[in-house]
């Protein structure tokens, strides 16, 4: 690659214009000249940006002469091997290949312990008979490592370090990140195999998994599995849009010699390679170790992750000499830092937007292992809960595990900050006003609201409510992006036609899910009342509810304050067509607030009525009917009739009715085996479901229930159980049964499965 003085005459290095005449004015020599100065110029800036950190040109510059030089390449058909817009990714692939290495990438001997430490040093120097060892130190990069390969000066090749010996072919998932030289510069070697570690910036895996968990999706752990889970994506274009960089640490073989460990690293920023500035030589093994303990006090305010360092003898003939094992060499070690346990660094908060239109605050933290976890994200679940902590951006603070599953911030340790986090009063996502329901906090817009609307139909055909074989998330997006579905009652409109004409679908794929959809226009009723997402109405409390109603008719009406003679009269929107008086889709549906949206089904003047007299005229539905059902206390009936009295809830259900059939239960149905016991369940079962395993004990007379209490005769545990059901059983003196101890229990009373 050029260096500065031999792009003095190239308009594009120093103050580059940015004002190119039109592609189409240029003939095939001038635009072929205009792109190899932009690829040169280009090549130049990258070095300076990347290996040097330099920057010569601002991001709005470079990002005009790389989208130039792209015009011109695809304009004019010209070669773009080896050009800087390589990066943006190429094809997909099918899958990755597998490449030999050209010399073997050993993995290194390590402790966190210093008495191994001195004990390597001791088998160094007995090795080679001296009194004391130079030693080349540097960060052990918390990343992934890769052999990337060069020829006369040409990027070729880049894999994994897979076994040692073969590995992953990355090459073109590499040829993407920036700091990837595509050619070398200066007087490079003819052969060059060096190695890398690929990682991603902490700045830069926080701004990532912020987008991730906005978008819904989980974050990654920490940035070694986000780099790993990018650099191993088949589509290119996937590895270019993520922010992965790449230190350059050592040869593996060349066609230059190098005396030293030292040498190596002054000369690869020669030919362009990034290399890290941490990097020193100790004269002895209390150097290295004192260079340790100092990278130990700064790992916190790097921009990568490192989880130690490595010691190498820093003589390369030396090196040879020691030789190494069948699976490591003999000169080298890595002195390991002790895990972050428990208290570690909030470094940004994004609101997430739930089904129900609830807005929970996540904390997104520097990595740190919590009950032999790592976690890089945990709950701050409500706003009040941010200020009774007084916690923001930049706080030490001590994660704990809740219930062993998920993980929530407990305290702040070291305040670092002013204030607290400030809690939005526009939704993220759609905008619309925030309301407070006591310490929670609700986006207003229902289902105009995307995360709602999605979530909702995701939701609607989940394995617990109708069980919609094929429309998972990724479905549901797609058919939100085509403007074919707004609420469920949209499914069942949907047609093979419908299908087709989207990416990725194909005749049989559509007439399956077609077929899916039809088989769930008859669905049971505690499965429908689930799919709608009623507020604390899950599966046992829906089965609850169904026996004690027998309809989905005689819910409504008891919700709705209606007598049973009025049950099936006009009870929704007059057309039914979910809008509200403005026109404007007001859908919320499956959102457990009534329309007001503020959680107390009021007009806004707190009494829950329309006069402002406090009786509940507006809201005179049964709940003494609700809070007879096993499961259903004063907060679960509120939710029911409040559910139900909105005016978009009802106008969607009148939607839904039209295609949908909720089947009566059988009030009376099943046996008396299990009479008079009451059963819980915790963790996943093998042979079935845990909504299955509670429906086979309520068709037999017995009882399931969500909590343990005194009245609970047995606890079923199956596979991860949830601690805090133990705990209970345990105070409680509830036995516990194992999922085969069960079986053998309902095989006992003559209960087929």
């Amino acid at each position: 690659m050029a260096t500065a003085e031999d792009l003095a005459d190239n308009p594009y290095v120093d103050d580059p214009p940015t004002d190119f005449a039109p592609v189409e004015e240029l003939d095939e020599d001038a635009a072929r000249e205009q792109a190899e100065q932009l690829r040169e110029a280009i090549r130049y800036h990258d070095h300076r940006y990347y290996v040097e950190n330099d920057p010569t040109i601002g991001d709005r510059t470079y990002d005009a002469l790389f989208a130039r030089l792209q015009n011109l390449e695809g304009t004019f058909g010209l070669d773009t091997d080896g050009s800087p817009t390589q990066r943006v990714g190429g094809a997909a692939l099918d899958e990755l290949g597998e490449v030999e290495h050209v010399a073997p990438m050993g993995s290194i001997d390590q402790s966190g312990e210093v008495a191994d430490v001195r004990e390597f040093d001791e088998r160094v120097r007995r090795g080679l008979d001296v009194d004391a060892v130079e030693y080349f130190c540097e960060p052990k990069f918390d990343g992934l490592s890769v052999e990337v390969v060069y020829e006369d000066g040409e990027y070729v090749r880049a894999a994994t370090r897979g076994d040692g010996t073969v590995g992953e072919d990355v090459t073109e998932n590499v040829r993407t990140i920036g700091s990837v030289p595509q050619r070398l510069r200066g007087d490079y070697p003819e052969f060059l195999a060096v190695r890398g570690e690929v990682y991603m910036p902490r700045d830069a895996f926080q701004a990532y998994n912020r987008e991730r968990v906005e978008a819904g999706d989980d974050a990654f752990a920490n940035p070694r599995n986000a780099a790993a889970g990018t650099l191993r994506q088949l589509d290119p274009k996937i590895t270019a849009e993520r922010p992965l960089s790449v230190f350059f640490f050592g040869v593996l073989d060349s066609s230059a010699e190098f005396d030293s460990h030292w040498e190596v690293h002054e000369r690869l920023p020669e030919w362009g390679l990034r290399v890290n500035d941490r990097i020193e030589v100790a004269d002895d093994i209390d150097a290295a170790i004192d260079y340790r303990d100092r990278q130990l006090d700064v790992r916190d305010d790097l921009d990568y992750e490192i989880d130690g360092v490595v010691f190498k003898v820093n003589d390369v003939d030396a090196c040879q000499e020691l030789g190494s094992t069948s699976r490591a060499p003999r000169w080298a070690f890595a002195y390991k830092f002790p895990a972050r346990k428990e208290q570690t660094t909030l470094r940004d908060v994004v609101v997430q937007v739930g089904r129900t239109g609830r807005l929970t605050p996540v904390a997104l933290l520097d990595p740190v292992e919590v009950g032999g976890v790592t976690v890089s994200r945990a709950s701050l679940h409500n706003p009040a809960l941010i200020e009774d902590l007084g916690v923001n951006v930049g706080d030490e603070v001590r994660v704990q595990r809740a219930g062993d599953v998920i993980p929530d911030v407990a305290e702040v340790v070291e305040k670092h900050s002013e204030g607290v986090v400030e809690f939005p009063d526009e939704c993220p996502v759609c905008g619309s006003p925030v309301e407070r329901d006591g310490p929670l906090a609700f986006c207003s817009g229902g289902l105009t609201c995307p995360a709602q609307r999605e979530r909702a139909i995701e939701h609607y055909a989940s394995r617990d409510a109708l069980d919609v074989e094929g429309l998972g998330e990724k479905v549901v997006e797609q058919l939100l992006d085509a403007g074919l579905v707004e609420s469920p009652a949209d499914l069942y409109e949907l047609t093979v036609d419908d299908l087709v004409d989207l990416e990725g679908w194909g005749t049989k794929s559509a007439r399956n899910l077609i077929a899916e959809l039809n088989d769930a226009r008859e669905p049971p009723l505690d499965r429908f009342l689930v799919a709608l997402g009623i507020h604390d109405v899950g599966p046992v409390t829906a089965r609850n509810l169904a026996r004690e109603f027998g309809s989905f008719e005689a819910i409504r009406a008891a919700a709705e304050g209606r007598t049973d003679d009025e049950a099936g009269e006009d009870d929704g929107s007059e057309d039914g067509d979910a809008t509200g008086d403005d026109g404007q889709v007001t859908l919320d549906a499956l959102a457990e607030r009534s329309e007001d949206g503020d959680g107390d089904g009021d007009d806004g003047d707190g009494d829950s009525d329309d006069n402002g007299d406090g009786d509940s005229d507006d809201l005179r539905g049964d709940r003494e009917a609700f809070k007879r059902v096993d499961d259903v206390g004063p907060e679960v009936a509120d939710s029911i009739v409040e559910f139900f009295h909105s005016e978009g809830n009802r106008a969607v259900l009148d939607a839904l009715v039209d295609h949908v059939d909720p089947q009566e239960a059988d009030v009376e149905a099943g046996g008396d085996e299990l009479e008079g016991l009451t059963f819980v369940f915790t963790g996943s079962l093998d042979d079935f479901t845990r909504s299955d395993a509670q429906e086979l004990v309520e068709r037999h007379g017995g009882s399931a229930t969500s909590s343990v209490s005194g009245n609970t005769d047995y606890l079923v545990i199956g596979d991860n159980p949830g601690q805090n059901k133990r705990d209970a059983a345990d105070d409680e003196g509830v036995p516990t049964l194992e999922e085969d101890e069960f079986v053998e229990l309902l095989d006992e009373r003559g209960i087929e499965r």
